[in-house]
């Protein structure tokens, strides 16, 4: 297989930028569908789940590969389509991890949004290059150069423009390739899919000069042959130019805008032929990096081909009735069905009986798969989203990806006995497919915890619980997620855990200092800041034995997940452990986990505790006769206006509000503004809780 004749390309943006539309227009264009399915009337391809016809929106992203054809050559795109909605940024996090390009697509009308900066800081800490589609440009009111100054303003990023529209709203008529210099036009009685090119009209004529000499400027900065030419004052060819501005994309020095509507399928024939043309094919990605699985300060690398050792990583598990559907992204060599590998996170070894190639929900049965191919196995039993496979004789563990904590929790409570035992294998299952989904059982209360990214998460759990998975549930109302926290430090503490009931005791003793601690802090002192906690051993002379001390450690950490106060994770901490005894007969590692755990509290009452709540960053669109009342209302809500910003008679606000404060705030904020107003939120940071409300929020959880 020609890797250079494939590509892995994702598309995201904020919610409604027509992400879903532009999918299914390449699906209809490649020959993958028969007819167009439209988000609206619930017939998209890619968004197959009941619930998401139901809503219109993506809540899981989907996978499929479709053929494309351009200048002559034939060329293979993975595509995944990915969701919007801030409450499903895992489905976002994970494609973003094993994608060599993405698509990141913006309203005609609003051009960057909130989450589009979310997505897009996702494709940087990844390093996937991308490329821009301004969609909708058939909308009342948009604007082309206010959405592509917006990229450069609001993401700091370098947009080339190599298509302008003709037209805008209802009076779009097609797009203008400035490489070419050709007008081409989209005949709306075969859908779209009849292109026609032609020379580009007087209407647009001076803009288009205008922008082809700004683009071959740009490009001049990625070649200095083309730099010379341009000073030569010879006029570059096609090839020179898509060259130079390829260059510039895959090292994430610039990104090319193209531009048209997906609803009315104008421009996403050359939308594709920008994804061939610009994006990394995978073998011009760097290598992927990993680690030795037995020392994990042994780098390592894997190149983009077919002779290298297998090794592929674990995305997305999705169950079925015939087991788990696991995605996985091959990196390097070649993995054959009925093959054995290597779980090189947990050392299992697996047998993948199964292969597909995905188009949404349906399946194509593969033999093998080479470096660079997306595809789904059965027959994993043990691995998981992050988990790398390998060559069992040449193991590497490839680099994880990081998963958001959960900000809202809520209760849920089976009916009957026989929904207990469902309930518990349901959530396990869900776990599995969503890592930023948790559940606890408290045993105190009987009642089980699912916490998530927001309500709509949450929702769609319950959803799918009730619909999908027929358990029968009571479900609590959603509450915020808090931390606990410690105000002060504590030193010298000590934990003693004695027991004597007859023959031998149980004796554990340990000293401890106690200390608030960040991220930035444990990464100064080399310390490992496993779930927000560090812990030193600081012993000298032997006082507890080396094989307790992992004891210690482990009751603090046990202690700290479920808190001392309210019941509320404890973080942000450093245990330094200082001194300690031990008894020859009695002394245990239960002992010492006890007095890990016995110390631990102690210190957090000596030190001071407090709540920490979560932070929302609060992005509110309003026309501007509500701005008042919409500020007012935030402001009541404890929140802080952080900036405001005009686009045409709408303002932008953006707020930080506390979470607890914005439970059904869509509703209020369109009651507020006659509907007008539309608002997005997604997690900021954790901060202290005003005091008078600790007190409430202590007793409410008692």
């Amino acid at each position: 297989m020609d890797l250079s004749h494939l590509r892995n390309i994702g598309i995201c943006a904020h919610i409604d930028a027509g992400k879903t539309t532009v999918t299914e227009r390449i699906l209809f264009y490649t020959g993958k569908n028969y007819k167009l399915g439209e988000v609206h009337e619930g017939t998209a391809t890619m968004d197959f789940l009941q619930e998401e016809q139901d809503r219109g929106i993506t809540i899981q992203s989907a996978a499929t590969t479709c053929p494309w054809t351009h200048a002559g050559r034939d060329y293979t795109i993975n595509i995944i389509d990915t969701p919007g909605h801030v409450d499903f940024t895992i489905e976002v996090e994970r494609s973003m991890r094993v994608l060599d390009g993405a698509v990141a697509v913006f309203d005609g009308k609003e051009g960057v949004e909130a989450q589009s900066e979310t997505v897009w800081r996702q494709a940087e800490r990844y390093g996937v290059p991308r490329i821009c589609f301004i969609n909708k440009m058939d909308k009342m009111g948009a604007d082309w150069e206010f959405s592509f100054n917006s990229i450069r303003e609001r993401l700091g990023a370098n947009p080339i423009a190599v298509q302008l529209p003709i037209g805008f709203g209802d009076n779009l008529e097609g797009i203008v390739d400035l490489v070419k210099m050709k007008a081409y036009y989209f005949d709306a009685s075969e859908l779209g899919a009849k292109v026609e090119e032609r020379e580009i009209p007087e209407s647009v004529a001076e803009l288009a000069a205008l922008h082809r000499h700004e683009m071959i400027e740009a490009a001049c900065n990625y070649d200095d042959s083309l730099m010379e030419k341009v000073l030569m004052e010879e006029d570059p060819t096609e090839a020179e130019l898509k060259a130079a501005i390829r260059k510039g994309v895959i090292s994430r020095e610039c990104t090319a805008v193209f531009t048209g509507s997906a609803l009315k399928n104008i421009g996403v024939q050359r939308l594709l032929d920008g994804v061939i043309d610009y994006l990394p094919a995978p073998d011009e990605v760097p290598p992927t990096q990993g680690t030795d699985p037995k020392d994990p300060e042994v780098k390592m690398s894997r190149p983009s081909n077919t002779s290298a050792p297998f090794s592929a990583l674990v995305f997305k598990v999705v169950s079925d009735s015939h087991g788990d559907l696991t995605y996985m992204r091959v990196y390097s060599g070649v993995v054959k069905k009925g093959e054995r590998s290597l779980n090189s996170a947990n050392g299992k070894r697996e047998i993948i009986s199964r292969m597909f190639e995905m188009h949404a929900k349906e399946r194509i049965p593969l033999d093998e798969a080479h470096a660079g191919q997306i595809v789904a196995v059965i027959g994993l039993k043990d691995s998981f989203t992050g988990d790398s496979l390998c060559d069992p004789n040449d193991p590497i563990l490839l680099e994880r990806m990081v998963f958001p904590e959960p900000v809202i929790s809520m209760s849920i409570e089976p009916k009957t006995a026989d929904d207990k035992r469902k309930l518990g294998d349901a959530l396990v299952t869900i776990r599995r497919e969503d890592p930023s989904f948790r559940s606890v059982y408290d045993e105190e209360t009987g009642q089980t915890i699912i916490a998530g990214m927001g309500e709509l998460h949450l929702e769609i759990i319950k959803n799918k619980l009730l619909r999908d998975m027929k358990i029968n549930v009571e479900v609590g109302k959603p509450r915020v997620s808090y931390r606990e926290a410690i105000t002060g430090t504590a030193t010298e503490v000590r934990g003693k855990f004695v027991k004597q009931t007859g023959g031998r005791g149980q004796f554990g003793d340990c000293t401890i200092n106690l200390e608030p601690f960040t991220e930035a802090q444990a990464e100064e002192a080399g310390l490992n800041f496993k779930d927000n906690i560090a812990f030193e051993n600081k012993i000298v002379g032997g006082s507890i034995p080396k094989e307790f001390i992992p004891s210690v450690e482990v009751g603090i950490r046990q202690t700290a997940v479920s808190g001392v106060m309210a019941g509320y994770p404890l973080i942000n901490f450093k245990a330094t452990l200082v001194d300690g005894s031990s008894h020859a007969v009695d002394s245990s590692q239960v002992a010492f986990e006890q007095a890990g755990r016995l110390a631990l509290i102690e210190a957090c009452h000596k030190a001071g505790i407090t709540l920490l709540e979560p932070v929302m960053k609060v992005v509110i669109t309003t026309p501007d006769e509500y701005i008042g009342s919409v500020t007012g209302d935030v402001s009541s809500r404890r929140g802080m206006i952080t900036g405001t910003e005009e686009r045409g008679n709408t303002r932008l606000i953006t707020a930080e509000v506390p979470l607890s404060e914005m439970f059904g705030y869509t509703t209020v904020l369109r009651s507020l503004t006659q509907g007008r107003a539309t608002s997005t939120m997604e997690p900021l940071e954790y901060r202290p809780l005003p005091p008078n409300m600790v007190k409430e929020v202590t007793a409410a959880g008692v």
